[in-house]
């Protein structure tokens, strides 16, 4: 007797104990009190702080300083009262981009740059100007040349060539431009496409017939090889912005029929919904026998090879030579790789139909446990609309998120810098070497130009920060709306006689409750996943910045971390859900329910993990069938595949355009969807369990799950039930 009760002491320890029948239970407790007191109240602080930093952002910060480009006196162009009228960027030598990289997006060009009313749309080289000065000046000459705004060259009778060269050397002019093309208002060059020979010297002809070469002030010439290394990376935006804007035009011609789709995907997937209680079980039978006939016929197939191999006497020869060593189509030739093929799914299709026997009475239950979800989403028809508010949340949140980032980060000053003569190959070391000046009226662009926006030390610990807030926020909303549903589903299944015991409004109960004793549980369960979020974002920049570094012991180390953090969140993620479904059920805080619900399921692991997998392959395939449906019908209309539909069909650049959109759409209103479902599943199998262990049938202690649960269970309440109960 000790030794058994010993035994049964250790399992208590191990798998938890089972809860206790309590006859005052009849769903989700009423009287509960606030729970993770601290938590709701750390949230409630560092919400205060984000808010804080928002005001701070919102009185320091301009966004303007990000969108527009600056020019060399730190004017924003098409902003600032001077440069009003004048919203685009000309940097005087582009070909100097190329010293930058990829930082020319953020950083600009290490030479001066003035704003302008319109870009180039022609050619020109100071050289031509040094030309007439030789013979004629004139000011239609002068007025060829773009200089900075407080240099006005006019015409006199002592102008020289040398004058001209003055100008171009002290960066007061530049030394040439090109045909350019507006690209998030800075000037690029768009001559590439007439360009045959891109290690040629680019040239024109003037309007006297010479050809003129365009170069430097410094006399190299410029090719096309040398402008497009120099100006790529912007040239990538001008393709990107001719394409984002095509696009944008297809979506506003076609808005209104993507909205008749998606419109249409919604009933679909609603109707989906409910039918589900019919077709799942056939969906799942359906698929478990359509593996096993496929590997049934694998197997014979393999079969079949091999023995006509074998009575064709083929003699193997393993010994081959190494050009044979990747020939797929040699291996085929062979009759030990159709032998081996045919053990191997023969032995897939063994494991498989072992497992299916053993597990049986565990795919019925899964199956009917989600035609339950889809009987308790059927008598609370307004849990599909909930997703609707988290949802709204979700972008209020992108939203304010959005415009706090762009002020916290415009917070920075000007900076300016010396502009000595550039004697460095990089331009990001000749920025970072000249010396910081404070320009005034008579110095902004002259002694001292702007290079960028920087100097406050506290920017990017801010943006750190609100980064961190908002994983925790999103999370707690995600966490808010699973609490809300999961209060909803379980006041169903805890109703003795369905749908009669259901109590009034559930779902506004269950968000009642939620917000007004759970805020801590939520901020507690998403602090956590906010937290792993976090690490596995700066394993993602670690992960960038050792790029291309020859370091394999930390590439590996870092991959496993990655790894590891991945498949924490995915844990976190299943015991957060369970224990708020625990938390809205009993009332507990997180700790307690996690617990509970973890040793729950440890109970019931086969159960759980059948139930799992079914359900995730049920609603994957839901989610396609929904999704496909709406998007083929789409591809249909708008590809003009239908003489029918072409006549309502608007003039589209790219007909796959609205076609996307639907489909992403659909995706996400089916994801939304089914969500609810997967909640209410989840949700009603903790409750099927903790009703197997508090009762058992008798008058007692009945239980509350529906016949067809009992029916699957050999139970029964052993008294006559009421007639409302399935």
């Amino acid at each position: 007797m000790t030794k058994v009760a010993d035994e049964e002491e250790g399992k208590k320890e191990k798998q938890g104990e089972k809860r206790q029948y309590d006859p005052n239970f009849k769903g989700p407790i009423k009287n509960r009190s606030c729970t993770d007191i601290i938590c709701c109240l750390l949230f409630l602080i560092f919400f205060t702080g984000m808010i804080i930093c928002t005001i701070i952002g919102y009185t320091r910060g301009d966004p303007y300083k990000l969108i527009l480009p600056t020019d060399t006196k730190g004017q924003i162009c098409g902003y600032d009262a001077a440069v009003k009228d004048k919203p685009y960027l000309m940097y005087f030598d582009i070909s100097t981009c190329a010293q930058m990289g990829a930082a020319v997006v953020v950083s600009g060009c290490p030479t001066p740059a003035v704003c302008q009313a319109a870009c180039p749309t022609g050619y020109y080289v100071y050289l031509e100007t040094k030309a007439a000065a030789l013979v004629t000046l004139t000011q239609a000459d002068l007025d060829k040349m773009i200089c900075k705004d407080w240099i006005s060259p006019q015409p006199t009778t002592s102008s020289s060539s040398s004058d001209i060269q003055a100008f171009i050397d002290d960066d007061e002019c530049a030394p040439y431009y090109m045909d350019s093309t507006g690209v998030v208002n800075r000037c690029v060059p768009s001559i590439f496409k007439t360009i045959t020979d891109y290690a040629a010297d680019l040239y024109y002809t003037d309007g006297g017939g010479v050809n003129r070469t365009l170069q430097t002030s410094s006399g190299t010439s410029l090719t096309g090889t040398l402008i497009s290394s120099a100006s790529g990376y912007l040239a990538k935006f001008y393709s990107a912005v001719q394409h984002v804007e095509m696009v944008m035009k297809d979506i506003v011609a076609s808005g209104y029929l993507i909205l008749i789709f998606l419109g249409m995907g919604t009933v679909f997937a609603f109707l989906w919904i409910v039918i589900m209680r019919w077709i799942s079980g056939a969906m799942v039978w359906i698929s478990i026998f359509m593996v096993i006939g496929l590997l049934g016929f694998g197997a014979y197939w393999c079969f079949t090879k091999y023995y006509e191999l074998k009575n064709q006497n083929v003699v193997s020869e393993w010994g081959f030579d190494e050009a044979f060593a990747l020939n797929f189509s040699y291996y085929l030739q062979l009759k030990e790789t159709w032998l081996a093929f045919a053990c191997t799914t023969s032995t897939f299709l063994a494991i498989f139909v072992f497992l299916l026997l053993i597990l049986c009475s565990r795919i019925c239950l899964a199956i009917e446990l989600i035609k339950e979800g889809s009987r308790a989403i059927g008598n609370m028809i307004f849990t599909l609309f909930w997703p609707i508010i988290p949802f709204l949340l979700q972008i209020g949140l992108l939203i304010y998120m959005g415009f706090s980032v762009a002020y916290i980060a415009s917070m920075g000053n000007s900076e300016f810098y010396s502009n000595s003569t550039n004697t460095s190959s990089n331009g990001v070391d000749y920025y970072l070497s000249r010396t910081p000046c404070t320009p005034d009226s008579s110095t902004a662009g002259q002694v001292c130009d702007f290079v960028k926006y920087g100097g406050e030390q506290y920017i990017i610990p801010v943006l750190v920060f609100m980064l961190f807030m908002f994983l925790w926020v999103m999370n707690f909303i995600v966490a808010l709306g699973q609490m809300t549903l999961a209060g909803s589903f379980a006041s169903y299944y805890w109703a003795f006689e369905k749908p009669k015991d259901i109590p009034a409004f559930p779902l506004t109960a269950a968000f009642y409750r939620s917000l007004r004793y759970h805020l801590g549980t939520l901020a507690f369960g998403s602090l956590i996943i906010a937290i792993i979020q976090m690490v596995r974002i700066v394993l993602e920049y670690l992960d960038h910045k050792i790029k291309g570094k020859e370091n394999p012991v930390a590439k590996f180390f870092l991959k496993c971390l990655k790894c590891c953090f991945w498949c924490l969140e995915k844990f976190v993620r299943f015991m957060n859900r369970n224990a708020y479904i625990m938390t809205a059920v009993y009332g507990r805080n997180f700790c307690s329910a996690a617990k509970e619900a973890f040793f729950l399921l440890l109970r019931n692991v086969v159960r759980a993990v059948v139930l799992d997998k079914i359900c995730d392959y049920v609603l994957f395939i839901s989610k396609l069938m929904v999704t496909a449906a709406v998007g083929v019908g789409a591809y249909f209309w708008f590809s003009g595949g239908i003489d029918f539909f072409q006549k309502y069909n608007p003039n589209l650049n790219y007909f796959l355009t609205p076609v996307i959109v639907v489909v992403i759409g659909m995706f996400i209103i089916a994801c939304t969807f089914f969500s609810v479902y997967n909640m209410a599943v989840d949700t009603l199998f903790l409750c099927f369990l903790e009703d197997l262990e508090m009762h058992d049938g008798s008058p007692e202690k009945p239980y509350f799950m529906s016949k067809s649960l009992m029916k699957i269970l050999n139970k029964t309440n052993k008294f006559e039930e009421p007639k409302g109960k399935k």
